[in-house]
């Protein structure tokens, strides 16, 4: 039986085995060199260690502090950038909604002179017709007189209705 199975039974059997009990050689072959012990370095006791650590928590305290500014410094660029784009759409629809007020005012004032120049019980059969805030507001926008023959000219409903749209709206408090 060789060296290697004896280690082997002797190792199942619970018996304790090493490494230098234990060699394989090959028929014709060189017996194996000793391998080289290792040496174990003694552990480090507890005062190294805390030592060591309170030297290196000054270095990794200001490491942490200098990744989280970095990484600040790059939350506050991408919010400065996401800024700069939202002012500017600000400004675009500041824009847009002067140009739409202008535009509004105009067709107003030309919708108002188109109803001003109709004869009155035409004006009140178109205007029976369209939603009720825009007959009421072309209604405020009429000379009082021309208003009132248009009114005059309504069906009584109707004309009820966009009184009651123009009072409301000349109120200076809030119904609600």
């Amino acid at each position: 039986m060789s060296r290697l199975a004896a280690a082997a039974i002797l190792a199942l059997a619970g018996g304790t085995v090493r490494a230098e009990e234990v060699r394989q050689v090959l028929p014709g072959g060189q017996a194996p060199a000793q391998p080289a012990q290792l040496t174990r370095e003694k552990a480090p006791d507890e005062s190294e260690i805390q030592r060591f650590c309170s030297n290196i928590a000054d270095a990794a305290r200001d490491r942490r502090y200098a990744l989280q500014a970095e990484e600040l410094k790059q939350l506050q660029a991408g919010i400065d950038e996401r800024m700069k784009a939202l002012e500017a759409k600000r400004a675009e629809y500041e824009e847009w909604l002067k140009r739409r007020e202008v535009f509004l005012a105009r067709a107003e004032d030309s919708v108002v002179k188109i109803y001003a120049g109709m004869k009155p019980d035409a004006a009140a059969e178109r205007l029976a017709m369209v939603n009720a805030e825009l007959a009421a507001a072309i209604l405020m926008k009429l000379d009082s007189r021309k208003a009132g023959v248009i009114l005059n000219e309504m069906d009584q409903k109707a004309a009820a209705t966009l009184t009651g749209i123009m009072a409301s709206a000349a109120r200076r408090v809030d119904p609600s």
